[in-house]
């Protein structure tokens, strides 16, 4: 009997966790960057891909370069770190991963490295 009230402890606790619907780059919030981010290497890749077709030279806030991000980094970390849902998230439509936000946030705490 002893046995089998484990065996049910261990399945529910299985199963609650098995529930979890959190993707893997939710878990992965805290996986650090060790590296040094640098703006053309890895910041700029993730602006073209999310941010350029709204954000182009010629729109309200562009971010169509260096400068640009450089000079509005505080405003891009508030937007792209809201949650789904709330007035002003960024990118539209849609959210950045965890892991592409971390980037942007080492970015910041590395200098703002250009390249």
């Amino acid at each position: 009997m002893k046995k089998l009230t484990s065996l049910l402890i261990l399945s529910s606790l299985v199963m609650m966790t098995a529930c979890d619907s959190r993707t893997y780059e939710e878990i992965s919030v805290n996986t650090p960057i060790t590296v040094p981010v640098k703006y053309m290497a890895d910041v700029k890749p993730i602006v073209d891909n999310s941010c350029i077709s709204c954000h182009s030279a010629g729109s309200f806030k562009p971010l169509a370069t260096y400068d640009q991000v450089k000079n509005n980094i505080d405003g891009i970390l508030d937007r792209i770190q809201r949650p789904n849902g709330a007035p002003g998230k960024m990118p539209q439509g849609g959210s950045l991963s965890a892991a592409q936000i971390n980037i942007f946030i080492k970015w910041k705490a590395d200098g703002l490295n250009e390249n």
